[in-house]
């Protein structure tokens, strides 16, 4: 870099490409090349570079083997670092001079933030389960109200960026560096954003929606709907003045073509059009195919590790269609119909521990294994307001963004609502197929915070996460509504008793008009060989829920133990896992707690390491109470220990 730091690749290339030059496909994010994302890199470069691509995998500044310090995540220094990398990529003599970017999570993150600092070189990338805006969509604040997937993030990234540099790239002066980002990488990034509790411009920093016109090569967006990013997808091809395209399949926070829940496509030859088409100049046909491709999702009984999601494939030529209409349905004492009934109201005051089904915000699946998949709700349902529809004597198939209306009043200043949207099965099974919420303080915007005035009466719109579900004839449509969502929303400061006036409430649903002939579908999947690795002890994931009937404590606990394998290429023992534990007593909002341990292993012949860091959040009802530490073990001796204990004010929270 122009600063005399070094940041560490790893490159696909052609034999050939020596002598005749082609395009390349870069990849950037914060994950360790070398030790993280190894063996699944393979699959993807390998592949695009064994079909005429230059493929580069970048450790970013102050990860991985790459020198200095990183601040936060999309900090606008390592979009400044990218920039010049991708000169310095069009500059090679093995480089055509055109380059691409991709990337999941943060590597399609910052692939949208490059891009609107229009590289010259950039001329197309694919995004897969990101955002255009950092606030309304990422992990940690969703309708206003906080989540706790973005600690579990914050503690697993903090976690991340104290493993060292390896000797073998960086020399006797690993240690050296090791110890800098220990000492230097502080305070831990939960601690950071927890800074920012409304959309100002700490957000407005990273989001391309500030200007979707800062946007002019091409994109290809890409998500899953059980992914927690996926509604940033038919946003961007709303707004994006770009040549676009759009795709959402079944899955959770993962590659297409190692989709989970299945089923899986052919993303690579998909990914290998788009850059022949952009970077080679070949005419492969993909941009005279529909903008908008989406898994129409029929019924399938709710798992945790749901493995196959029915359905098939539909098109549609743009975004916003014109094949989307409104059907209205009213929340009425009755249920759910299509005229307004007899004006009633309402009582309602969730328990604490509603939300218990939900499964978390963004599934990353772990390969399937992982319980991280919402399951029948109809233990949650039981224990919130439900508004049931007939039942269906035709099929409905919905596709995009359901709203709400609510006419409401509550006790307190502030508080929540979350709405669920259901499709209840005729053994009476329910699954969730869409939800949203309003943190209540935020129900003009994000930006400013207005205290409710307890008791008043007051009209709020709640948009729920953009479908594709097909509701089939013999079930019914069910719309549950509480004031708890736990342990996926951080509760409100007291309980809130909830009023709903029925005669200006319901839901809007966009109604696929028509099912067209939609006869597309993909190749399956062709990948490179994975790196070889064996496992030395296997993965692991469970899921529990405890509950004190007496005391009415609930508890719930998440292991996600990735196991020790050993990687062949670098002859190394690698060990990662997570294991996260939720408490609250049903009565009690201020009793949550959630703690979050995370350890590493890294072991070869004269290189044994153990870091282990723990995060643990609770409140007052006018603080966020968070504890961070880290050990670090060097052949079984302690060369590192540090705590940090922070009160950060709530701020409508």
């Amino acid at each position: 870099m122009s600063d005399g730091i070094r940041l560490s690749a790893r490159i696909w290339m052609p034999e050939y490409a020596v002598n005749n030059p082609v395009p390349a496909i870069l990849e950037y994010i914060p994950y360790r090349k070398r030790d993280g994302t190894r063996v699944h890199d393979d699959c993807r470069h390998r592949y695009w570079a064994g079909h005429g691509y230059i493929c580069i995998r970048l450790d970013i500044r102050g990860t991985g083997d790459s020198e200095g310090l990183i601040t936060d995540e999309y900090a606008l220094s390592e979009q400044n670092d990218a920039i010049e990398a991708i000169a310095w990529i069009a500059n090679q003599p093995w480089c055509s001079g055109k380059v691409g970017m991709t990337g999941i999570s943060w590597g399609g993150f910052n692939s949208l933030q490059v891009a609107a600092r229009r590289p010259p070189a950039l001329k197309a990338i694919i995004t897969h389960c990101s955002t255009d805006d950092r606030y309304t969509d990422d992990c940690h604040w969703m309708g206003g109200c906080m989540l706790t997937d973005g600690f579990t993030w914050g503690s697993g990234f903090y976690h991340m960026m104290t493993r060292p540099p390896d000797p073998e790239i960086a020399g006797d002066n690993w240690f050296d560096q090791w110890m800098q980002r220990l000492e230097e990488w502080v305070p831990p990034t939960s601690n950071i954003w927890m800074n920012h509790q409304t959309r100002d411009d700490y957000w407005r920093h990273g989001s391309i929606c500030e200007n979707y016109d800062d946007i002019e090569c091409a994109v290809y967006a890409v998500g899953g709907w059980e992914d927690g990013y996926s509604n940033a997808v038919p946003r961007m091809l709303a707004n994006l003045r770009c040549p676009r395209k759009g795709l959402i399949g079944p899955w959770g926070h993962t590659y297409p073509e190692q989709g989970y829940p299945g089923p899986a496509i052919g993303f690579l030859q998909e990914g290998l059009r788009w850059w022949d088409y952009w970077l080679k100049n070949l005419d492969t046909g993909i941009m005279e195919e529909d903008m908008y491709r989406v898994w129409m999702q029929d019924y399938v009984k709710p798992s945790a590790t749901l493995e196959h999601v029915p359905g098939r494939w539909i098109n549609e030529p743009i975004w916003p269609s014109p094949n989307v209409e409104t059907k209205i349905l009213y929340l009425n004492q009755a249920g759910l119909e299509t005229n307004r009934g007899e004006p009633t109201i309402i009582q309602h005051s969730s328990p604490q521990s509603l939300g218990v089904t939900g499964g978390r915000w963004c599934p990353y699946g772990m390969g399937g294994s992982s319980p991280d998949l919402a399951i029948d709700q109809r233990e949650d349902d039981g224990r919130s307001i439900c508004f049931d529809g007939p039942i269906l004597a035709d099929p409905l198939p919905i596709l995009g963004a359901p709203t709400i209306d609510l006419r409401f009043a509550i006790n307190q200043s502030q508080g929540f609502i979350a709405v669920r949207l259901m499709d209840v099965a005729p053994d009476g099974t329910s699954k969730r197929v869409s939800y949203g919420l309003i943190n209540l303080t935020h129900r003009e915007d994000h930006e400013h915070i207005e205290a409710v005035v307890p008791g008043e009466w007051s009209n709020v719109r709640i948009t729920l996460n953009d479908l594709a579900h097909r509701f089939s004839s013999g079930h019914r449509i069910r719309v549950a509504i509480s004031t708890a969502y736990w342990p996926m929303v951080w509760p409100s400061p007291a309980a809130v008793n909830l009023l709903i006036a029925t005669d200006n409430s319901a839901i809007n649903l966009p109604v696929r008009r028509t099912e067209s002939e939609d006869i597309l579908d993909f190749s399956i999947p062709e990948i490179a060989p994975m790196g070889k690795f064996r496992s030395i002890e296997p993965p692991f994931s469970s899921l529990t829920v405890s509950r004190d009937l007496a005391e009415g404590d609930w508890n719930q606990k998440l292991v996600e133990d990735h196991g020790i394998a050993h990687i062949d290429a670098i002859n190394l023992d690698v060990g990662d896992g997570l294991t996260c534990e939720f408490s609250i007593q049903d009565d009690d909002p201020l009793s949550a707690t959630a703690v979050w341990n995370w350890h590493t292993l890294r072991r070869r012949k004269g290189w044994d390491l153990n870091i282990q860091t723990r995060t643990c959040l609770r409140s007052t009802a006018t603080e966020f109470l968070i504890d961070t530490s880290v050990v670090a073990t060097k052949s079984d001796e302690e060369v590192f220990r540090k705590n940090w204990n922070q009160r950060l004010q709530r701020n409508g929270v």
